[in-house]
């Protein structure tokens, strides 16, 4: 399981890049209330840098910063014993300095902290021996579309058809394939919001066939 103390089962961030894009399409196809969404994707965030959130509604969030030369994810659990910054941050590389120490990541809070960047693996700061809760957090990118399946129907409860959400349309998802609007319907019943919808994939940068 993907943990602070198993990093090296984290996808490349290349891999992760593409996880992170895949989940917070289909959370825009479940819910167009954004506030109601788990995962979410910005390809615009700042120049050459995309952001990722995820947000549970308790207190839990995971805020990812991509990179053209590495990747910074910040965690925090609400529930987790705090510990000093300094030390879970040690070794960060500077590039990552404007993320970790300004907003949003400053008011959040940090309880664990992965990256990495063109010339080493994932790497993690030092973490004392708690509870940081991030194999709960992390385990969405384990790249399997059923991880994502069997926590949207429950998470969405009736958002989905009554047949469930099928594996076969979240695979093609989770693989990049071009999104069209027989794929959406075979998630939901149907989009109130088309042109929303269409305006959250440009937001993600993910490509579509939506007219």
């Amino acid at each position: 399981m993907i943990s602070t103390k198993n990093i090296y089962l984290l996808p490349d961030r290349r891999k992760l890049q593409a996880i992170c894009k895949s989940i917070s399409v289909l959370d825009a196809i479940l819910s167009q209330d954004w506030e109601y969404r788990y995962y979410s994707y910005n390809a615009k965030w700042a120049d050459n840098e995309e952001f990722f959130e995820m947000r549970n509604g308790s207190g839990d969030q995971i805020l990812i910063l991509f990179r053209q030369d590495g990747c910074v994810i910040n965690g925090f659990s609400h529930e987790s014993q705090q510990q000093e910054k300094e030390r879970l941050i040690q070794d960060l590389p500077s590039i990552f300095d404007g993320f970790i120490f300004d907003e949003p990541v400053k008011t959040i809070g940090t309880t664990f902290c992965i990256w990495t960047t063109e010339e080493k693996k994932w790497q993690v700061g030092q973490i004392d021996n708690y509870e940081d809760n991030s194999a709960k957090m992390l385990r969405i990118f384990d790249g399997d579309p059923q991880t994502y399946i069997d926590w949207a129907t429950d998470y969405f409860e009736e958002s989905f058809k009554e047949t469930g959400i099928p594996l076969e349309t979240i695979s093609k998802i989770y693989a990049g394939q071009t999104l069209t609007e027989e794929m959406v319907l075979a998630i939901v019943e149907d989009i109130e919001d088309w042109e929303q919808l269409k305006s959250d994939l440009i937001e993600i940068g993910y490509p579509h066939n939506i007219h």
